[in-house]
Formats: structure tokens, sequence, C-alpha cells
């Protein structure tokens, strides 16, 4: 007999192909994921900027009507910014509010805030019931950022 070397061992089975398009479909679904979590995460940021912005200047606006609604025109003057009262005396002022028709109730319906150079403005528009009559219509109040307060102006 004659020597015979040893078989070489037999080649491995082929590898089986990556399956790629399972793989882009789990990085495109990760990218989705990513992308609705960012949206979501600057949507409530953008609101809550929003409302930090909106929210001080409504409720300046809503104090100053409420106070005319409940006939409280000394502390309606009082809300109101310095230019005003400087060219309004208080008893003109209370003698006009007392003339003009009663609010019965209200609504806001949009807020706008304005930065014009160091200037900040803001216009609360809001819609409005005359208590006589029940017509309804809507108001812009304008405000002015004075002082750090919001305050009614022209």
């Amino acid at each position: 007999m004659t020597y015979q070397p040893p078989l070489p061992p037999p080649p491995p089975p082929p590898a089986k192909p990556r399956n790629n398009a399972r793989t882009i479909i789990i990085v495109i679904a990760v990218v989705v994921v990513l992308c609705c979590i960012g949206g979501i995460i600057g949507g409530i940021v953008f609101f809550r900027t929003v409302q930090t912005q909106t929210g001080p200047a409504e409720a300046a606006a809503t104090a100053y009507v409420d106070d005319i609604m409940a006939e409280r025109y000394s502390a309606a003057y009082g809300r109101l910014c310095g230019k005003l009262k400087g060219r309004l005396a208080e008893a003109e002022y209370t003698r006009v509010q007392s003339a003009q028709m009663k609010i019965s109730s209200y609504e806001i319906v949009g807020t706008s805030v304005t930065t014009r150079n160091t200037t900040v403005t803001a216009t609360v528009s809001m819609r409005m019931v005359q208590a006589e009559t029940g017509a309804e219509f809507t108001q812009g109040i304008f405000l002015l950022k004075e002082g750090g307060q919001w305050r009614p102006c022209e």
C-alpha cells in the first residue's frame, strides 16, 4: 500500500449573502423614529416659548378687561401705560369708560408679540359680547411692555 496523505478538509459552505434590504429598512426606521422624536421635542419647546411670550400679555389684557367689566375704572386706569396716563386724566378716562356699552363676556382669539429695537409690544384680540344687545365684536387690546410689565396702551 502506498501512502496517501490525508485529504484536505472540505471547504466551508459558502456564506449566506447578507440581506442588504433588511439592513436598509432597519436604518431607515431608526432615522424616522429619531426624526419624529426630534419633531415632538422641537414642538414642545416652540409651544413653551410661545406661551412664555404670549401668556403674560394675555393675562394683562384679561385683567384690564375684567376691571372694565366690573366697572373698576380706577384699577383699569392704573394698568395703563405711562404715555396714556400722561395724556388722559383718570376722571376723563372714567367718564369715557362709563359711557361705553357694557361687555358681558369675552374670549381671547389671538395674540401676537413683536419686538422692535428694544420696544416690546403685543396685541391681544378678543371676541366680546355687548351686554345690552348681545352683539359680538372683535377688539384688539394693544399692550406695551413697560418696566417689565404689560400695560394697555394706544
